[in-house]
């Protein structure tokens, strides 16, 4: 039995979707995973794009050998399916790596449909345990596994940093637009003690409430913000509310793992994320942060950390970061597939 997975074109890897891909095949390749399509491109052209993937989605089903095991990373767009098909034909059997349930944010599919297409794989790796009750309970048939958290590949280290003194500076790294994260405009009323450091594009400080308390520092590439995040916390939240995470995006953080909180903890910051959330449990179960029901609450909560709580969740910072520059989670739930 060989181990296999199927490369193609990524548009570029600053977006969190295609970096966490790209690890993924990495890690794969340096841990002796054959890639039965054609070697990884990064084409931009989308004619170009489109012709590199649907090469190797061609060539996989001749290289693939009966008993050999496809890792398949999901979504695969229009591909997904046939090349299932196509790996049971040949007598293998398909694992997927779910990154993003389309029938959630984009709404491209009903649930159904999503559940229908996921079980042309053999064994499902979910994002956590969130995840996979609700695919069970969505009527999924397929043995799940999970994830626990994306691993986050980089050369660069995070620097030290010195002791830290209150008040706490608090990043928050991403779409920065009214759009898509309301919440950003409406978090400065409630801040009193602490200052928020953005990393992204489009944010319109003139429309913020308690404007004084950003400082915006632009878009910073995850590599050079490994190294230079100035701050003492991230934060992981989404949606249109300071009171909970809503909204399409906002509700996703019950399911999914955030590529952010990965980012955080590769830059060593301990995480402020939602007590709904589906990471919350990893957060709060490895010592890595805080977890909070509104962001209204947050000032007093950071008021209330000692030096002596905000050291701790520091060294188990550095711990899963250690992990997670490693490939370990991918690499631990790969080896506990049963086929």
């Amino acid at each position: 039995m060989r181990n296999c997975y199927l490369s193609r074109n990524y548009k570029g890897v600053d977006g969190a979707g295609n970096k966490a891909k790209t690890d993924i095949e990495r890690i794969m390749a340096e841990n002796g995973f054959v890639n039965v399509g054609f070697r990884q491109t990064r084409y931009t052209n989308s004619v170009l794009a489109f012709l590199a993937t649907l090469a190797g989605v061609l060539k996989a089903p001749f290289s693939l050998r009966k008993g050999d095991r496809l890792v398949l990373q999901y979504p695969l767009k229009k591909y997904f399916t046939f090349v299932c098909r196509m790996a049971h034909f040949r007598g293998a059997k398909v694992v997927v790596v779910i990154h993003d349930l389309g029938s959630f944010r984009r709404k491209k599919l009903t649930v159904g449909q999503e559940i229908r297409r996921l079980s042309h794989g053999d064994y499902i790796i979910a994002h956590n345990e969130s995840m996979k009750r609700w695919l069970i309970e969505k009527g999924c048939q397929v043995p799940v596994g999970e994830l626990e958290i994306f691993d986050y590949l980089s050369e660069t280290k995070a620097l030290p940093h010195g002791i830290v003194h209150k008040p706490y500076e608090v990043v928050y790294a991403g779409a920065l637009s009214l759009r898509k994260n309301t919440f950003l405009y409406e978090v400065g009323a409630y801040v009193h003690s602490f200052r928020f450091n953005l990393y992204g594009n489009g944010f319109e400080l003139d429309k913020a409430q308690g404007k004084t308390r950003f400082v915006y520092k632009g878009f910073v590439r995850s590599d050079d913000l490994i190294a230079t995040a100035q701050g003492d916390l991230g934060l992981v939240w989404d949606g249109f509310s300071v009171d909970a995470c809503t909204g399409d995006f906002g509700e996703y953080l019950k399911y999914n793992n955030p590529h952010k909180t990965s980012l955080y903890i590769r830059c060593e910051l301990p995480v402020i994320i939602w007590d709904q959330a589906a990471l919350a449990a990893f957060v709060r179960n490895n010592g890595i942060g805080i977890c909070v029901a509104s962001l209204a609450e947050l000032d007093s909560v950071l008021e209330g950390l000692t030096s002596e709580q905000y050291a701790v969740m520091k060294r188990n910072v550095a711990v899963i970061s250690e992990r997670l520059s490693a490939g370990y989670y991918i690499r631990k739930a790969l080896s506990e597939v049963k086929l």
